[in-house]
């Protein structure tokens, strides 16, 4: 059985809207993972103590970067720490908690984790964002709402000849009285 064409294009607007509703979703449940991930770096992590031995701004001045080093059993290890809401300058001190699986993994004592994480689903999220915003007004454009809501009957002028006027019939709540 072979279906209709409207109901193929209503099948396809109601998966962009799911589509949509997910990659919107993601960067929030990313997000979610990464608090998670930073407690329990600082409950099991192992502490130690990093330098900030770079700072670089990006041309514009669109993002700044810290660039940390820490000692971890015996071996000098060097990351990136995107600056959002702390960028601490070149030489200063930072407390951390290291991954002991990856010491490459930390998390800083202003809750930065190590590295750039999230980014691409931020992007994700936005493009969901955009596929809401014209998915969502396509599925309801297919909604049959006249049919099953149809509107109410307008009610129909009398043709009754009005003496001040042809074919017009004042409604008011004054009387004409004697005006000619």
């Amino acid at each position: 059985m072979l279906l209709r064409r409207p109901v193929w294009v209503t099948v396809g607007c109601v998966l962009l809207v799911v589509a949509g509703g997910a990659l919107l979703w993601l960067p929030m449940h990313t997000q979610s993972a990464l608090d998670d991930w930073k407690t329990e770096l600082r409950a099991g992590g192992v502490p130690a103590r990093a330098v900030v031995y770079d700072r670089v701004t990006k041309r514009g001045g669109t993002s700044t970067t810290m660039y940390l080093r820490y000692e971890m059993a015996g071996r000098t290890y060097e990351q990136e720490v995107g600056c959002f809401e702390v960028c601490r300058p070149a030489g200063d001190v930072v407390p951390i908690w290291v991954n002991r699986a990856d010491p490459s993994d930390f998390v800083t004592d202003f809750d930065a984790l190590s590295g750039h994480r999230g980014r691409i689903q931020g992007v994700l999220g936005a493009a969901g964002f955009v596929i809401l915003v014209v998915a969502v007004p396509l599925t309801l454009s297919r909604i049959p709402f006249r049919r099953w809501f149809p509107r109410r009957a307008t009610p129909r002028r009398s043709d009754a000849p009005s003496r001040y006027s042809a074919g017009f019939t004042s409604r008011s709540k004054h009387k004409r009285v004697g005006r000619q």
